[in-house]
């Protein structure tokens, strides 16, 4: 999971990790009823995804495997509104981790899952020269992302909680207690992985 630190940090607009040598986008595999997704969403990860979700209209259960970050959050909010539009559920499996904006992604869901053992990240965003936290709340920086949260019904504190939780640049490591105080899981959560486990996932 180390690797993904270093894009972590770069995830506004104003940032790129392109230059990433470590950078994999977001590909997807079919199995059985249910697509996997592993990698980074970036500009590109919508198309492959309406390309392949074309042969396979009738599946709307999405596993993000290992999804570390996002290297575009204007492109990732467009791809997480499309899973909430077209119904999908989400789930993070047991050996599986999002992250910041793997995070987002997975809130995308109209149902969503998290299974015991997983991993689910947060931490702020940053920018070339400041972070979310550097910010006022009547920023309208903030906006991105709490427009995103207030349209699939969740609550803004979750917003302010992420960007407090860890800097840029570190990731927090939920906990199944934080999960259900913030409603991001429609079923019931049990134990998640320690920080050990999911820094080295």
């Amino acid at each position: 999971m180390k690797k993904h630190f270093l894009y972590l940090a770069c995830l506004a607009a104003t940032a790129s990790c392109a230059d990433e040598p470590d950078y994999t986008p977001l590909s997807f595999a079919v199995v059985d009823d249910r697509i996997v997704a592993t990698g980074e969403i970036d500009g590109t990860s919508l198309d492959v995804f309406e390309d392949l979700i074309e042969n396979h209209p009738e599946i709307r259960a999405l596993v993000l495997q290992n999804i570390g970050g996002s290297l575009d959050d204007e492109a990732n909010v467009e791809f997480s509104r499309v899973i909430r539009n077209m119904g999908f559920t989400t789930v993070v499996p047991s050996d599986g981790l999002v992250a910041s904006g793997g995070t987002d992604l997975f809130l995308a869901g109209t149902k969503r899952i998290i299974e015991t053992g997983a991993c689910v990240g947060v931490h702020s965003w940053a920018a070339e020269d400041f972070t979310a936290t550097d910010l006022p709340r009547a920023s309208t920086e903030h906006n991105r992302y709490l427009d995103y949260y207030e349209d699939i019904d969740i609550a803004p504190e979750f917003y302010w909680f992420t960007i407090e939780a860890a800097p840029a640049d570190e990731m927090h490591w939920m906990t199944s207690h934080e999960i259900d105080q913030y409603g991001l899981s429609t079923a019931s959560v049990e134990t998640l992985s320690a920080a050990a486990i999911c820094n080295n996932r």
